[in-house]
C-alpha cells in the first residue's frame, strides 16, 4: 500500500527544512497543503514541482475521498501552513481514513512551535500539557482554563495578538499569577521571547495590539502542601502496613509536597 507522510515545514525560517523532508516532498505524487501560497514558496525555494493541492480546515472532509483515490495510486504528503500538519491543523481525519484503508502513515519530524517555545521558556518540560488553541469564546475559555488550574504540567497555548489581552486575563484569574513565557513569531525576524509573570505580561501590550501569533507557555500548578497532622496520618497508615519509616517517608513525601527528611522525622515519632 501507498504511504501517507506528514511532512513537518518551517514555522518561520524557511532554512528549518530537513533533508528528508525535501526528498519525500520531492518523490510523491501528490502534495495536500493548508496553504498552498506559503506552500509554494517553500517548493519554489527548493525547485521542487510536485503537484499540491488544497486541503484546510474548510476544505478537509471533502477532500478525505479524493486523497484516498490519490493513495490508492501512489504516496501523498500533508503539510500545514507551519509545523507539523494534524497539531492543531488539518490531518486527523485523513490519518483515521487512511488508517482504515490500510495504508501507512509515516511522520516526518520537522519544527515544532509548541516544542521550540517550551524548552526556550525556561520552565519546566518534564511533563507538559499542550491546549492548542484557547477558546475563542469568554464562557468556554474561562471554563477550559478553570478545569485545568490544579494540573502541575507546565501548560502550552495558541494564541491570536487581538486576543493576547483578554486571555491572558483569563488566565490569572483561572490560574493565579503564574510564571509565564511569551514567545511571539518564533524562528522568523523579530522572534521574540518574554518571560516573567501573567501579570507582568499583561502590562506589556497596554497601548497598542502586538503583532504575530503567540505561544504562550504557562508553569503548572504547585502541589498543595499537607499539614503536619495529615502527614502523620499517612505515615501512620503506611507504617501500620509493614512499610519501614524510610520507605513511608518517601511515599508520603511525594504525596504530599514535603521533603523526604522532614516526613523522615516525623514518621519516627510517629512509630514511637
Amino acid at each position: 500500500m501507498s504511504a501517507l507522510y506528514l511532512v513537518g515545514t518551517p514555522i518561520g525560517n524557511l532554512e528549518d527544512i530537513t533533508l528528508r523532508a525535501l526528498r519525500i516532498l520531492a518523490e510523491v505524487t501528490l502534495i495536500a497543503a493548508e496553504d498552498t501560497r506559503r506552500a509554494r514558496v517553500l517548493l519554489e525555494r527548493y525547485d521542487i514541482s510536485t503537484r499540491v493541492i488544497s486541503y484546510f480546515e474548510g476544505s478537509k472532509v471533502a477532500r478525505v475521498s479524493q486523497l484516498l483515490h490519490a493513495l490508492d495510486q501512489g504516496d501523498v504528503a500533508v503539510i500545514s501552513e507551519a509545523g507539523m500538519p494534524g497539531l492543531s491543523d488539518p490531518g486527523y481525519e485523513l490519518v483515521q481514513a487512511a488508517i482504515e484503508r490500510g495504508h501507512r502513515i509515516v511522520p516526518i519530524p520537522g519544527p515544532s512551535a509548541p516544542i521550540a517555545a517550551l524548552v526556550a521558556s525556561g520552565l519546566p518540560t518534564d511533563r507538559f500539557l499542550f491546549l492548542g488553541f484557547v477558546p475563542r469564546r469568554p464562557a468556554q475559555r474561562r471554563a477550559a482554563l478553570s478545569a485545568i488550574a490544579a494540573e502541575p504540567a507546565t501548560l502550552v497555548a495558541f494564541e491570536a495578538p487581538h486576543r493576547l489581552q483578554e486571555t491572558l486575563a483569563d488566565m490569572q484569574a483561572a490560574l493565579g499569577d503564574r510564571p509565564i513565557a511569551l514567545c511571539r513569531e518564533l524562528t522568523k525576524q523579530f522572534e521574540e521571547i518574554w518571560r516573567g509573570t501573567i501579570s507582568q505580561a499583561r502590562a506589556l501590550y497596554t497601548e497598542e495590539a502586538p503583532r504575530g501569533e503567540f505561544t504562550l507557555v504557562v508553569g503548572g500548578a504547585e502541589k498543595a502542601l499537607w499539614d503536619a497532622e495529615m502527614v502523620r496520618r499517612a505515615l501512620a497508615e503506611q507504617l501500620a502496613r509493614g512499610a519501614s519509616p524510610s520507605q513511608a517517608a518517601r511515599t508520603v513525601a511525594e504525596l504530599a509536597g514535603w521533603k523526604r527528611r522532614d516526613v523522615y522525622a516525623l514518621s519516627l515519632d510517629v512509630e514511637t
